[in-house]
């Protein structure tokens, strides 16, 4: 007998190849479709191509298609839908809110009720709101050129268009902000402090409760305030000491007095960079040519501290503070209620607080290469941990006891439990996720977005693998395997 050879150049026989191709994908699509239809009815398992699974943290059910490209996920609290890392939304019907993030952070958009705020990077932004009233305001910024604001009060209006002209209510941490060709006059309004910049910030007059000064920066300045009241939500009354305050070619001379009108009343003189002291009933501070030479004497917390130069050598003694820095080679301080200590900075640097009812601690190597964090209630003896090695894996492990870990994790360590990272961008790069519920007993691996899957409780347990491929599961008196969708086979146990 003769047997042909074989060749690409043989027509005859690529033909024969690729029918034979296009049969083995037809049969697989329908025995994946057949598989997958027959068991709509409980938890489908399709590797990264399909999965929908029960969570295992939270009362709920997820959907997860095309690898790390799409999840649905219902639970009491809401549903999210994303296409990581291009498209998310999260709603909570029962607080009516509602996010979508496009390319998270470029573009985002809230709901709150009748609230509504989208952003683009931050420079172009739009908030508006419907109050029963129908008086909440609207607005729309383009950053930082046109600043615009609308509602049915007049009086809250506003338009600005940087430089040339414009009034801000509430923006840019001022209550009040007049411009006309900025630099040229801006004024400027917080609680009841009106400052007038004439070529700012060199010139300006400014006053309010009890205050007045003026500038003329950097050649010379002055300042007054009278002791005053307020009078707060409570209708605590709180006096506000008064103080005077000059310079002179600014900062080579300046002098202030603090505490007019009360009994607690301190002075500073300062000629920088050659000599500066404060003196108070309960504090006194010199230093000479700082910042080289600095000696602290606070006698109201009790301990002496000396200097030189700031902030890299530091030694403190006394009961109110413990500090020996040569930074940075090493730095240790620590008083009744804080501990921060780093050597070779910032190789290693730990931190601690710790009051009646909290103790809280975190050590980290080379910022985000490695940290701990760990808040313990030392009233309950509950424990929150958080462990991260960038770029390899973030591990959280909760008061009460829920344990999450992802590999990798390029991002979150820098950026910890931000929602919107985790919401659009951990699925793309996480091939390892595990989960661990002690109460419940009920655990959830997957690898490579659920090429491998497994999920177990204390009585049963399911896996899955290649593309569910293979399937197996053990319940009490019932275990079953199935292999490439067909039914399953079942061994029944006592």
């Amino acid at each position: 007998m003769k047997i042909e050879k074989i060749s690409l150049t043989n027509t005859s026989s690529w033909s024969a190849c690729i029918r034979l191709t296009q049969l083995f994908v037809l049969f697989t699509l329908v025995v994946f479709i057949g598989g997958v239809t027959s068991g709509l009815g409980e938890d489908v398992s399709a590797g990264f191509l399909f999965d929908q699974f029960k969570l295992t943290l939270e009362d709920g059910l997820r959907t997860e298609a095309a690898g790390p490209f799409y999840y649905s996920q219902t639970t009491n609290s809401g549903k999210v839908l994303a296409f990581p890392p291009f498209f998310s939304r999260e709603t909570n019907p029962t607080v009516e809110t509602q996010e979508d993030d496009f390319l998270y952070p470029i573009f985002t958009r809230q709901h709150y009720g009748a609230e509504r705020r989208w952003q683009f990077f931050e420079l172009i932004e739009s908030s508006s709101g419907l109050a029963p009233d129908d008086t909440a305001p609207r607005r729309f910024t383009i950053f930082p050129f046109y600043f615009q604001q609308r509602a049915v009060d007049t009086n809250l209006n506003y338009t600005a268009v940087m430089p040339f002209y414009g009034r801000l209510q509430h923006r840019l941490f001022r209550d009040e902000i007049y411009f006309v060709m900025f630099p040229a006059f801006i004024e400027t309004r917080k609680r009841d402090l009106v400052t007038d910049n004439y070529l700012f910030p060199f010139v300006d007059v400014h006053h309010g409760d009890g205050l007045e000064g003026w500038q003329v920066w950097p050649f010379v300045g002055r300042e007054h305030k009278d002791l005053t009241t307020q009078t707060n939500g409570f209708g605590d009354v709180t006096v506000i000491p008064g103080h005077d305050q000059w310079f002179y070619v600014w900062p080579f001379f300046m002098a202030r007095n603090n505490g007019l009108g009360t009994t607690n009343t301190s002075t500073v003189r300062a000629a920088i960079p050659f000599y500066s002291a404060t003196r108070s009933e309960f504090y006194d501070s010199t230093s000479v040519f700082w910042p080289f030479f600095t000696s602290i004497d606070n006698r109201e917390r009790q301990y002496h501290e000396w200097q030189g130069p700031w902030p890299f050598v530091i030694f403190a003694r006394g009961e109110g503070k413990h500090t020996s820095r040569v930074w940075p080679v090493f730095s240790e301080s620590h008083n009744d209620t804080k501990e921060n200590d780093s050597y070779a900075w910032p190789i290693y640097t730990y931190a601690r607080t710790h009051t009646d009812s909290l103790d809280q601690q975190r050590s980290r190597v080379l910022f985000y290469a490695y940290s701990r964090l760990s808040s313990k209630n030392k009233e309950t003896g509950k424990e929150r941990v958080r462990l991260d090695m960038w770029p390899f894996f973030v591990w959280h492990r909760e008061g009460n006891g829920d344990e999450r870990l992802q590999v990798l994790a390029p991002l979150e360590p820098a950026v910890p439990d931000n929602p919107g990272i985790e919401r659009n961008w951990s699925p793309l790069w996480s091939f390892w996720r595990s989960e661990f519920r002690p109460r419940t007993g009920t655990r959830n691996e997957s690898l490579l977005w659920n090429l491998y899957h497994r999920q177990t409780t204390p009585n049963s347990s399911k896996m899955s693998f290649f593309f569910g491929l293979y399937q197996s599961s053990q319940q009490p008196g019932d275990e079953s395997v199935r292999w490439f969708y067909f039914p399953p086979s079942h061994t029944h146990r006592p």
